[in-house]
């Protein structure tokens, strides 16, 4: 018989699971140097939903704004604003994120942050029928659905991205 392995839950997963919402945790090896989100695609099956990273600003009238995007695609920061009620905004400083949020660079997951910022999702998402955000640590992956991370982030569906040049 073999024995399955036992998944530290995170922050994120003991949400989903106090919703009950159904989803499923991806492993993968990771490194320091590749914590980007293509390196996560590239090591994510396509059968296992599309990647999604995870993006925290901070505008100059509301404060802490998450955005959640296709792993390749880049944040449009001027649609990010408008649609977020601010005239500016800008990323937060890496150094600053895990006490904002009470995740780690590489581990962001737009679920389960220390406090609840209004969360804005790429478009892209409704194309899509399951997605993979960060499980809260370096080297996990959520797949589910779209509606459901809408649903557990009160998230918005927005035009927030902009196509990556090359």
């Amino acid at each position: 018989m073999v024995k399955k392995k036992k998944i530290a839950k995170t922050n994120a997963m003991r949400m989903l699971d106090k919703m009950k919402f159904s989803y499923e945790v991806h492993e993968y090896p990771w490194s320091e140097d590749h914590l980007d989100a293509v390196s996560v695609l590239n090591k994510m099956s396509a059968e296992s939903g599309a990647v999604y990273k995870t993006l925290v600003a901070v505008g100059d009238k509301t404060g802490v704004v998450v955005g959640v995007i296709p792993a390749q695609k880049e944040l449009d920061l001027k649609a990010f604003a408008k649609v977020s009620g601010n005239k500016r905004i800008e990323m937060l400083p890496v150094k600053d994120l895990e006490e904002t949020t009470g995740y780690i660079r590489g581990g962001c997951s737009p679920i389960g942050m220390k406090k609840s910022y209004p969360t804005f999702l790429s478009h892209h998402v409704s194309d899509e029928d399951k997605i993979l955000v960060s499980g809260g640590k370096r080297g996990t992956q959520i797949a589910l659905t779209p509606s459901d991370l809408v649903a557990v982030t009160h998230g918005k569906v927005e035009t927030i991205t902009q196509e990556k040049e090359e």
